[in-house]
């Protein structure tokens, strides 16, 4: 089962795009990672989906029911962490957990187990809280009731890395038990650990989407080659992916290289005597900033007042 539809979803802001004819889908446990710039319209994605925004035309299905603003009993199989907390500054996170619990019916099976691992105290009142310590709070919250379904925007903003690694190993759990997770991130890192397909979005359209085994084979290689004899640029000029070609000594190249086009290099190089050879892989950043970026990448702040 598709445990995401949507078709055609658009809304707009009066004349301002938010998202345009948005199609895609995200079957039940998988790890779903939504990418995109700034202001290319993710949060609009994640509110409609959440029936917190109307679609201007198209629709979104979550869970098998086409999502309406008074969807109140789905919105209880979900859990969403925003990417902006807001929370009640002088209440206490035993405060938050339990007003939250009173719309659930219950404390939620997960929430002292997450309040454990995420080493959260709980007794302390939100104004006391690093932005680190609100964010645990806001996963606790959102994770507590193990939904269905979990739409994570930024999850692990302001968190040190282990405290991230835990709420990867959360995530890892979750989905071994059949949840589903869509998970909107700038950290690219955090998307190649724990996704297992990613949605390119940019000005609001979906430009591609790919598994991560074919997005990181567009990966991007920088290679350092220190030959036996003099060579020059002109040795890999002419190879198909071979870009960034410089010479820092008559002996000593270095190249960029581009997905699958790493075989005929290290081929072509193989016909010399080397000296050594350094390889080191570009981030996924640099993957999607070369494959995807668009040139209109200015932030769209009609999503809220914020850049997105």
């Amino acid at each position: 089962m598709d445990v995401i539809q949507t078709q055609g979803l658009t809304k707009y802001y009066g004349k301002t795009r938010g998202v345009e004819d948005l199609t895609m889908s995200v079957p039940e446990g998988a790890v779903y990672g939504f990418l995109g710039p700034n202001g290319s319209g993710k949060t609009t994605t994640i509110r409609c989906l959440l029936g917190m925004l109307k679609p201007t035309s198209g629709e979104a299905r979550v869970l098998g029911h086409k999502i309406a603003l008074d969807g109140a009993a789905e919105r209880t199989r979900i859990g969403y962490v925003a990417g902006e907390v807001r929370l009640y500054e002088h209440e206490t996170g035993h405060w938050h957990i339990d007003y939250v619990a009173g719309f659930r019916g219950g404390r939620g099976a997960l929430a002292d187990d997450l309040i454990e691992r995420f080493e959260f105290d709980p007794s302390k009142k939100v104004k006391e809280l690093s932005k680190g310590n609100k964010q645990k709070l806001a996963l606790i919250l959102g994770m507590a009731h193990d939904p269905e379904l979990l739409i994570l925007d930024e999850p692990t903003s302001g968190l040190d890395p282990l405290n991230q690694e835990s709420v990867y190993d959360v995530i890892d759990e979750r989905v071994a038990a059949g949840r589903t997770v869509f998970l909107s991130s700038h950290v690219l890192s955090e998307v190649e650990r724990v996704c297992d397909r990613v949605g390119i979005i940019r000005t609001g359209r979906l430009a591609a989407e790919e598994d991560m085994r074919g997005l990181l084979g567009k990966r991007l290689r920088h290679l350092e080659i220190a030959f036996a004899e003099p060579t020059g640029p002109a040795f890999l000029a002419d190879l198909p992916g071979v870009d960034s070609l410089t010479s820092v000594s008559d002996r000593v190249l270095k190249a960029r290289v581009k997905g699958d086009a790493i075989d005929p290099v290290l081929k072509r190089i193989a016909a010399r005597q080397v000296d050594d050879i350094r390889i080191q892989q570009a981030s996924l950043e640099d993957v999607f900033l070369e494959f995807y970026r668009g040139d209109d990448s200015a932030p769209d702040t009609a999503e809220g007042g914020e850049a997105l």
